[in-house]
């Protein structure tokens, strides 16, 4: 199953939407959230993320929700910390990250491939809320 990880400047954000995901999971996925920076504050960390996506791995491939801009920079440079197989499974979501979040975490407990869940939580980018 594709695992998941939540990628915040806020540890609180990224564990808020990993509560969230949860509710929508099968028991057995694999969502992780790496948010905050080390010692609480704001911000992202590459190493964390890097262990984040360990962690989420399968062997089914990963997706990765990001918040803001440099969270997708600090995913980039957790991709450096990755050995090549694990790196060519592992993508990052042009996404909402909440709606993107959960999204992807319903399509993944569906048992689909990567490239699946991450449509569709690139197709989160078109929902309408009224």
């Amino acid at each position: 199953m594709v695992g998941v990880v939540i990628v915040s400047h806020s540890q609180k954000v990224a564990e808020g939407i990993r509560e969230m995901a949860l509710q929508m999971s099968a028991p057995e996925q694999k969502i992780i959230a790496a948010g905050g920076m080390a010692d609480g504050g704001i911000g992202t960390d590459a190493f964390q993320v890097s262990e984040a996506i360990i962690a989420a791995n399968t062997g089914d491939g990963v997706a990765v929700m990001v918040d803001l801009g440099s969270a997708v920079l600090s995913t980039e440079t957790a991709f450096e910390f990755l050995d090549e197989e694990l790196r060519a499974n592992v993508q990052i979501a042009d996404a909402p990250i909440l709606e993107g979040a959960i999204s992807a975490v319903v399509e993944a407990s569906l048992g689909s491939a990567l490239a699946a869940v991450i449509a569709t939580a690139e197709g989160a980018r078109a929902l309408k809320k009224c």
